[in-house]
């Protein structure tokens, strides 16, 4: 018997169907984040030359998870089109060009990464035995490429028929294993940060084979995969690329504009790059519930605008941008009063105390212009549409805050000036994606 869509779940009690995805999200992100923690906990053991070596690694995988994640975003949204509209076989085809698009990424990473791999280490800055030690990781983590990106790519699949609980329990297997895998590798092997990698890639594997018995042998997805139904669609590419290729490229910017904002605060102070830093890890933490709506919304709103429920589409909008706004709000009061006893958790030193307390309550302001900025963004994606969220990072990251801190460097203003500058970014940002989604609705016809 074939499963059954969950539209008319969503229809029956959108507000409800919503946390139900979310929640699963966010408990997932919850997870990676340990996943990540984790892993470093373990190479921090071995010294500070493995962890720096893994750092000159990170942003090579960043890539490749930016990459697949924002084309995910575009797979998810036109799979819930598709559902919304009732067409199945375009929903299973839609995954089904996914897989093929799969390939084709873990083909062309990983030529790259076994024939450039440590001339990109080179580029990136390393050296010497960092270089040697980076390399090590790299080389194996290199076996994983497919299996993140395929991990990666099923989990979009499901979220875009509604399905976040399965891959939240597939991500904490992955994360125990490798909470498991680690210390034996690493110490009890002696295979250092070889041993890491490794552990890592099988857990990856673990995770893979999840989602494969899940897929197709359970079929217990609303999703099917059949290959001799498969017929290969420019459109349907067509469409999670214009998704997808602005949401990854919105990824690069925002980790080139950390970079860059590393590079004005250190002339400020080291204190004042390591507080942002610390200041940053807290904004990832409090903005998981924010992206676990986003992301159930880029679902809902993509069924419902495939439906053509245009009031029910309407309603879970206005719903998921208040629910964000209450979010914010309660932790700009909750980390205003308890900035002075969080940022210790984080570090004794003095001047980063000082300097991150005053950070965080200028940023906190901004917080819920930054709910409403990601909602609506997720929005666009959900109707098709990729380039506002580009648009937005331009503006906020490449325009706004990046010359507004070089500026206030160069003539000597201090440095809550370069805080000031991220909120006035993140409130204009906001605006515009505003801005950008009202336009959407109205092109399309739902208001």
């Amino acid at each position: 018997m074939e499963n059954q869509s969950r539209l008319q779940t969503f229809l029956s009690n959108p507000s409800r169907s919503l946390w139900t995805m979310a929640v699963p999200i966010i408990a997932g992100m919850m997870v990676q984040t340990l996943f990540n923690v984790v892993d470093i906990m373990f190479i921090g053991w071995l010294g500070a030359k493995e962890v720096t070596a893994v750092a000159f690694v990170s942003p090579l995988f960043f890539i490749i998870i930016g990459l697949t994640v924002g084309l995910g975003a575009g797979v998810t949204a036109s799979i819930a089109q598709f559902i919304g509209k009732k067409d199945k076989k375009n929903a299973d085809n839609c995954a089904e060009h996914t897989i093929l698009l799969g390939i084709g990424i873990t083909l062309t990473l990983s030529i790259l990464g076994i024939f450039f791999g440590e001339e990109l280490l080179v580029l990136l800055g390393a050296s010497g035995e960092i270089l040697d030690i980076a390399y090590t990781y790299l080389k194996v983590l290199l076996y994983g490429i497919g299996l993140v990106v395929f991990s990666l790519f099923f989990r979009a699949i499901l979220a875009g028929e509604g399905e976040t609980k399965l891959p939240m329990i597939i991500g904490l297997i992955g994360t125990l294993l490798n909470l498991i895998l680690d210390p034996i590798f690493i110490f009890v092997l002696a295979y250092g940060v070889k041993g890491a990698a490794l552990a890592t890639v099988i857990s990856q594997a673990v995770m893979l084979a999840s989602y494969l018995f899940i897929i197709f042998v359970r079929k217990s997805t609303y999703i099917t995969f059949n290959i001799s139904d498969f017929q290969y669609t420019p459109s349907i590419l067509k469409t999670i690329f214009k998704i997808g290729i602005p949401s990854s490229a919105a990824m690069l910017i925002m980790s080139f504009g950390q970079a860059v904002m590393n590079a004005i605060l250190i002339n400020y102070s080291s204190e004042a790059v390591a507080a942002y830093q610390i200041v940053s890890r807290i904004d990832m933490l409090l903005f998981m519930p924010i992206l676990g709506i986003g992301i159930s919304l880029t679902t809902m709103v993509g069924m419902f605008f495939g439906a053509k429920e245009y009031k029910k589409l309407i309603w879970i909008i206005k719903y998921g941008i208040s629910r964000a706004v209450y979010i914010t709000t309660f932790s700009v009061m909750v980390l205003f009063l308890s900035a002075e006893m969080i940022l210790p958790l984080f570090s004794d030193n003095k001047q980063v105390l000082d300097i991150g307390v005053t950070y965080l309550r200028i940023i906190i302001l901004a917080y819920p212009a930054v709910g409403i900025s990601v909602i609506c963004s997720r929005i666009c994606q959900a109707l098709g549409e990729g380039m506002p969220l580009l648009v937005t990072t331009v503006t906020r990251v490449l325009i706004l805050t990046a010359p507004l801190s070089y500026y206030f460097y160069i003539t000597g203003k201090p440095i809550e000036w370069v805080w000031y500058a991220q909120a006035f970014a993140i409130l204009v940002a906001a605006t515009v994606s505003f801005f950008w989604m009202r336009f959407y609705l109205k092109k399309f016809a739902i208001v």
